[in-house]
């Protein structure tokens, strides 16, 4: 059965989202991950037949929204994130949940995603190795392979940088890959805003808006 990973971090106040301050506050930002991590799960979990996993990394006592967010994290199997870089990270992600088949691998930057689009994410893993959902700002949103242990080439990666989306897709350009349509990252005020008039989710648009 294939998993359905999330790579997540407490959205704590002063530690999330801090390239949203100034206009947001510590406070505010906080809040706005943590509604984009509350979207991303709940489409996530209407996913049919799948895994859904959560690689978790700090304190979800100091988080935003924690209740709720201890709810739907009760309803996903939780692992922790190791490694001290964040491409060992994901790679070990990867390599934690290999023994139950392909991964669909997504953050929690994207509350837009829709249980659709993972669906056909998962789809084209019948025919493909891979495939790679670019962001706008030249990264990557959504990773899915057949065979996880293949995310390893990620160990040797940067990460957060403009061309790391094409870097990645060279890197996995020896297996069958295919696009995932491009979506925006929320980093910056004017992406959360953005991404909000583009997400059908509870929680994202509401608590930009406000």
């Amino acid at each position: 059965m294939t998993s359905l990973l999330v790579m997540a971090k407490a959205p704590v106040a002063g530690l999330a989202k801090t390239r949203l301050c100034p206009p947001a506050t510590p406070v505010e930002a906080a809040d706005i991950a943590a509604a984009a991590l509350l979207d991303t799960l709940d489409a996530v979990l209407a996913v049919p037949e799948v895994t859904p996993v959560v690689a978790f990394t700090g304190d979800l006592q100091q988080a935003a929204r924690r209740t709720e967010l201890a709810d739907a994290l009760a309803r996903t199997t939780v692992i922790p994130q190791r490694g001290s870089t964040f491409a060992e990270r994901l790679a070990n992600a990867h390599a934690d949940v290999a023994e139950h088949g392909p991964v669909v691998q997504i953050g929690m930057d994207t509350p837009q995603v829709t249980a659709s689009l993972l669906t056909s994410a998962i789809t084209r893993l019948d025919e493909l190795d891979a495939v790679l959902g670019h962001a706008c700002d030249g990264g990557w949103w959504a990773l899915g392979l057949r065979d996880p242990l293949d995310a390893g080439v990620l160990r040797d990666l940067p990460m957060s940088q403009a061309d790391t989306g094409r870097k990645t897709w060279l890197a996995l350009r020896h297996l069958r890959i295919g696009h995932l349509p491009v979506l925006s990252d929320v980093d910056t005020m004017a992406d959360a805003r953005k991404v909000a008039g583009q997400t059908s989710g509870r929680f994202t648009a509401a608590v930009t808006a406000r």
